[in-house]
């Protein structure tokens, strides 16, 4: 199916409008809405999603993952520190308020100020300040060259200072988007309206409803049903019935999400790298794969970054399946066996995330582990993956970055950051050298090195990407992507 490229440029750049249908659309996804404020969350499948509905970023990431024009309708590299934007002169927020240049310089300071903090500031800490140069003309200066900003700026949504300032902007919401906010309820659904005053393409459907539904026979049975028209994150085994039942197309795409078995080493006994290196070699990859994804997916070559990255690196190839090979290396460490380690499993969030984690812990307990699965809510995970800080020895997790940039991914491993874990600074130093500068090809050299310690390193078992797996409704047409990024301009009435 190919994309729509056509339909998202005409809404982007605002060309003759389409008429208004009186049509619902209705989506549900695997994990609960837990904030609307765009700053305040980095999960794109969810959050960052029903955010795109209600605000524009400055650039949007195209079902192609190319970037295309939202409020900034042209954009240029000065020099290596310094990057100009033009804006839409008639974007408006639905209290009729300007989307302005001195709108876009408040929100960065807002980022960036220290003492109200924002989940998402680390992504822009480089910038040092922004100049206001006319009503809709603006130029961001950054500390260093930072060649992954417009890209970073895809997911930088822009809100109105004064209303921000006034409301609850994780329960409350109101941009310069095409849907307004009617409902959100955390744990059930997310309602939105089309605005009847937006200034881009008019919306295809009058209301959009986003559901949270953790349970994928649910998800699958109200698609079958006709309750809706869009769902991700359903068994691959439910392809072929979905299928042949006349009610709707299901399939599955080559993701950009890497899923691994994050290893806190700085929770003993991971520090010992050989122990980590066992891991990569007791699980067998391929046979996950083949048995849970029914084939779809690829196994990971030594490195979170998929093909499709600007950084990775094509020469690493995946850790072999080896027990034996994992069994030495855990018998060199001289530990008592078998050694007692906890898995922390997020469940809802991920495909077959319980199935696949105890096919893990037997293979992890033939070579010399003794392993205590934990499962807990997505939201309970994130609790102790980033807020406690205080993650088990092991836990399963996948990870993209929608700039598809190696900085924003590899920096989630950088040492004194918080999702890392891992205190390496050789690897820090390559991240920070290669932010360095704006030359393509060194930048390339830089991550290939990064990426090469990493694999050897092996703070996380590389495991595979997910795919992902979906289905609509006959009614519908949704154009294919696999960035996570769920949108109603990517829905298409047949």
């Amino acid at each position: 199916m190919k994309p729509h490229s056509f339909f998202l440029s005409a809404c982007l750049l605002g060309a003759s409008a389409l008429p208004v249908l009186a049509e619902d659309l209705a989506l549900a996804v695997s994990t609960n809405v837990t904030t609307l404020d765009p700053r305040m969350s980095s999960t794109v499948q969810t959050n960052l999603s029903v955010a795109s509905h209600i605000y524009t970023p400055l650039v949007i990431r195209t079902p192609d993952l190319s970037l295309a024009p939202a409020a900034a309708e042209s954009w240029e590299a000065v020099d290596d520190t310094t990057w100009r934007f033009k804006l839409r002169e008639d974007i408006t927020f639905s209290d009729g308020s300007p989307l302005n240049a001195e709108v876009v310089k408040w929100n960065i300071e807002s980022m960036l100020d220290e003492s109200d903090p924002k989940h998402n500031a680390p992504w822009f800490k480089p910038i040092e300040s922004v100049e206001v140069t006319g009503p809709f003309e603006l130029e961001i200066h950054t500390k260093a060259p930072y060649p992954a900003l417009l890209d970073q700026m895809s997911m930088f949504f822009l809100m109105s200072p004064g209303w921000t300032e006034d409301h609850d902007s994780a329960n409350d919401a109101m941009g310069s988007g095409p849907y307004e906010l009617v409902s959100y309820t955390s744990g059930d659904a997310v309602v939105l309206k089309a605005r009847d005053d937006y200034w881009g393409t008019a919306p295809e459907f009058d209301t959009v409803t986003i559901k949270s539904i953790p349970e994928s026979a649910t998800r699958v049975a109200g698609l079958l049903a006709g309750e809706l028209d869009l769902v991700f994150d359903i068994p691959p085994t439910e392809i072929s019935r979905i299928n042949d039942s006349g009610k709707g197309t299901a399939g599955a795409l080559s993701s950009m999400r890497s899923m691994f078995v994050k290893i806190n080493t700085l929770k003993e006994p991971m520090g010992d790298v050989r122990l980590r290196q066992a891991l990569n070699y007791a699980i067998d990859k391929e046979a996950i794969i083949d048995a849970f994804f029914e084939g779809y997916g690829e196994v990971s070559n030594c490195q979170v970054l998929r093909d499709g990255y600007f950084g990775y690196n094509e020469d690493l190839k995946p850790y072999a399946y080896d027990p034996e090979k994992a069994r030495a290396l855990v018998a060199e460490t001289g530990l008592d066996t078998p050694i007692p380690v906890e898995f922390e499993v997020p469940v809802g969030r991920y495909l077959l995330a319980s199935e696949i984690a105890q096919a893990v812990e037997m293979q992890l307990e033939a070579v010399g582990f003794d392993v205590t699965l934990k499962e807990m809510s997505f939201p309970s995970y994130i609790e102790k993956y980033i807020r406690a800080n205080d993650l088990g020895q092991l836990s399963y997790l996948g990870q993209a970055w929608p700039t598809l940039d190696a900085d924003g991914l590899l920096s989630l491993f950088e040492a004194g950051a918080i999702y890392a874990y891992w205190d390496d600074q050789p690897f820090k130093e390559a991240l920070e050298k290669a932010r360095q500068t704006v030359d393509p090809a060194e930048r390339k050299e830089i991550y290939a090195g990064a990426t090469e310690r990493m694999c050897e390193q092996a703070p996380v078992a590389f495991m595979f990407n997910q795919p992902v797996v979906y289905a609509m409704s006959d009614r519908v047409d949704w154009t294919l992507r696999g960035d996570d990024w769920v949108r109603a301009i990517d829905v298409h009435l047949k």
